[in-house]
């Protein structure tokens, strides 16, 4: 039998009584119902000492300064208050009334990560506190491998999971180089974010914003966030217009040109760089005269580019003034005569006058000069000659460095690879090493290097490795495609060999073992296993430097697994195939060999069907863009079966 309750009326807590004075008000609602004191309302609540006092004193003696509920006493009331403010305090709150709610997050239509996948993602960005050194033994760095990850999964068009997104932040706002990336693969939802978290505004500024500019059909909405936008959305909304339109982003900025700070101007004509035509020559012609100095500098570097400029004939008629055949030599040579004044002229065309400390005056001035002569004209100064043939002059006076220094420049600004290639010489000529810095020279033989293909940069060096090993080849490396083709690769495995056969610590090539971890393509860590076993150490050296060598070459190896591991979680199983399970038995968290080993031959023989047949390294085709067309081939390797389970 049940038993009901009849509901009782609620105790009303009893309210002081206001004492009666000669003062007292005289109005009728007043005397009838005295007025109890305001209760805190709940988003703002009593301070922390007032409920103190009135816990140590008592409700009966003190009335608690808190909101009282229907059917509630006072020492209740004050024990929830200060329960909440307990909680407050704690975490930190302030409180604060209730902000109006968010809209909701923007769908994203690609596709999510495969599961192997987001669980690599999640143990990438874990492990991304960690720190490396010169010897981490043989387990793989996993905060190098997070930017490669990253490329590879947005090149496939993946999404990141959502519950990954603040973890993926947080990574992006510590590095800056895993910005662009970090932002592609996070998508809209990562702005949305953004906009309720003040650490992670740096998404806001600029990266992964594109795709919201006005641009287009909408030219009241580019006015508007042209005049009204933050400076980082300017730059942005000026290069996403140049793309589409250059001379409606020129006409963008000329609206405001000659209001803008110097600053300012400076990094809007910088944006002009990679869209730059000859319809911008009269805008640029006019920055000439800009009252800033870094500004006409860059207006005058940017025409110098501009072959048929008319800067660039300015320019080459000054220079071919002070350079030409010496007439009076019995073989051929070149005679230099540096110029002897720097007039208005020149200054106005962006030649510095006040040389930096260490240089003379007349070198200065004719390194200038030099540097924004259009290349193409120097063939008709000499005679026909090609790049080659000028290079191999002798030059007078001892002018030979300056002169070859200053042309070096200018290949690089004009992204002229005949005269790159004539700069850069034979790789393997024995002079070439001491080139790359020689006495009293400025040139930078790795910014020459960027101007070639990529097939024939790798090719150059690993030639200039394999004649003067890896001392001087560092930065040369690290501009070459990724990973590295043949025989590139393998010219940087035989110098490091070479480095243990002499005894020397791989401490000292650390840089170039770290490059290699994230460069070399993951098929070659088959035919690197060799290279782990312990050696014997030669006479006279480095006491342990064998064991030491053995770890470094296992972490190659078990990197370049990981990496092929990774590809292939990165990878959707192929329609009416095998299960993905199948066909990766290793787990996605295992980076032993035999988990390396499995997954990439696992790839290797199911994706018959794939871009990647036949290559034989189709773990690494979503690390980097292909080689160019001049590299070697890379040898023909027998891909392994999957181990026995």
């Amino acid at each position: 039998m049940t038993s009901t309750t009849t509901p009782t009326a609620p105790a009303i807590p009893p309210t002081p009584t206001v004492p009666t004075t000669p003062t007292a008000p005289t109005n009728r609602s007043a005397l009838a119902a005295p007025t109890a004191p305001p209760s805190p309302t709940p988003t703002a609540p009593a301070p922390w000492a007032d409920l103190v006092s009135a816990a140590l004193l008592g409700t009966e003696r003190r009335t608690p300064p808190v909101a009282v509920r229907a059917g509630q006493g006072a020492a209740a009331a004050l024990l929830d208050a200060a329960a909440v403010s307990t909680v407050r305090r704690r975490a930190a709150l302030r409180p604060a009334p209730a902000g109006e709610r968010p809209a909701p997050a923007p769908a994203d239509p690609r596709p999510s990560l495969p599961p192997a996948a987001r669980r690599r993602l999640s143990l990438l960005l874990a492990d991304r506190g960690g720190s490396g050194g010169s010897r981490r033994g043989t387990a793989p760095d996993l905060i190098e491998l997070l930017p490669q990850w990253l490329a590879a999964a947005g090149e496939l068009g993946y999404r990141a999971p959502e519950a990954l997104l603040p973890a993926l932040l947080d990574a992006a706002r510590a590095r800056t180089d895993l910005r662009p990336a970090a932002l592609a693969l996070a998508g809209p939802r990562a702005l949305w974010l953004a906009r309720l978290n003040d650490e992670w505004k740096f998404a806001l500024r600029g990266t992964g914003r594109t795709t919201e500019l006005p641009v287009g059909d909408d030219p009241e909405g580019v006015r508007q966030q042209w005049e009204e936008g933050l400076f980082a959305e300017r730059v942005a909304l000026l290069t996403a217009l140049r793309r589409q339109d250059p001379r409606a982003g020129l006409a963008l900025l000329a609206t405001t040109w000659s209001t803008e700070r110097a600053e300012d101007r400076l990094m809007f004509l910088d944006s002009l760089r990679e869209d730059l035509a000859a319809a911008d020559e009269p805008f640029l012609e006019q920055a000439l005269s800009d009252r800033s100095r870094n500004v006409r500098t860059t207006a005058a570097e940017l025409l110098s580019t501009l072959p048929g400029s008319a800067l660039a004939a300015r320019m080459a008629q000054r220079a071919h003034t002070c350079i030409g055949l010496d007439r009076t030599a019995g073989a051929p040579a070149i005679a230099v005569e540096a110029p002897h004044e720097c007039d208005a002229g020149m200054q106005r065309d962006g030649v510095a006058p006040k040389p930096p400390s260490g240089r003379g005056e007349r070198s200065w001035w004719l390194g200038q000069l030099v540097e924004a002569t259009p290349l193409e004209g120097w063939r008709a100064r000499f005679g026909g000659r090609d790049a080659s043939a000028i290079v191999a002059l002798p030059v007078g006076d001892d002018w030979r460095t300056e002169l070859h220094d200053a042309w070096c420049r200018a290949a690089v600004r004009q992204r002229n690879a005949d005269w790159a290639r004539a700069l850069l010489g034979a790789p393997g000529a024995p002079s070439q090493a001491a080139d790359v810095s020689p006495a009293g020279s400025s040139r930078d033989l790795t910014k020459l290097l960027t101007v070639l293909p990529d097939g024939e940069r790798a090719w150059w060096v690993a030639e200039f490795i394999a004649a003067h090993g890896l001392s001087d080849a560092f930065r040369m490396l690290g501009v070459c495609a990724v990973p590295w083709a043949e025989p590139l690769g393998g010219a940087v495995v035989d110098a490091l060999d070479i480095a243990r056969d002499a005894g020397s610590y791989p401490w000292s090539f650390s840089g170039v073992m770290g490059l290699a971890e994230r460069c070399l393509d993951p098929a070659a860590a088959d035919r690197l296993d060799m290279l782990t076993a312990v050696t014997d150490e030669p006479e006279g050296a480095s006491p342990g430097s064998g064991g030491y060598w053995s770890e470094a070459f296992q972490r190659l190896v078990g990197t370049l697994r990981l990496r092929a591991t990774m590809h292939t979680e990165l990878t959707p199983p192929p329609t009416g195939h095998a299960p993905a399970d199948a066909a990766a038995p290793a787990g996605p968290t295992d980076t032993g060999p035999g988990a390396g080993t499995d997954a990439r031959t696992g790839t290797g023989t199911d994706a018959g069907t794939g871009p990647d047949t036949g290559t034989g390294t189709s773990t690494s085709a979503a690390n980097a863009p292909a080689p160019g067309p001049n590299s070697s081939p890379a040898p023909t390797r027998t891909t392994r079966q999957p181990l026995a389970p």
